[in-house]
């Protein structure tokens, strides 16, 4: 495993958001599921999609706290613009499980 300075660490922004709109993506090759995420008055609304249907419906996610990566260029996923990475782990059978706060946090939190 290559090590990272702190510095290193700190370029990487991670900000919480509430996901306040969901579709499902059907035109993705991978099922996926398209998010709108609102960041807080300093970064605003930003969307992105998920590969994340194993374990989550675009009804279970809207009102959800989740963890991001903002500060990535956008990307264009098939017919989509990409905004933000989402993050998250795999199960131990490869479903991605979201990360979020265990408590309520303003939006746009910055990780630290």
């Amino acid at each position: 495993m290559a090590e990272i300075s702190f510095d290193d660490f700190l370029k990487v922004d991670i900000r919480a958001g509430t996901v306040v709109r969901a579709e499902p993506f059907p035109e993705a090759r991978k099922p996926a599921i398209k998010l709108w995420i609102d960041f807080g008055p300093e970064i605003g609304e930003k969307k992105t999609s998920a590969q994340i249907t194993a374990h989550y419906t675009p009804e279970t996610l809207v009102g959800r706290q989740v963890m991001a990566v903002v500060n990535f260029p956008p990307r264009q996923i098939g017919p989509f613009m990409s905004e933000v990475l989402t993050l998250g782990c795999s199960d131990e059978d490869g479903g991605v499980v979201l990360l979020s706060p265990d408590q309520t946090v303003p939006n746009g939190s910055r990780m630290h």
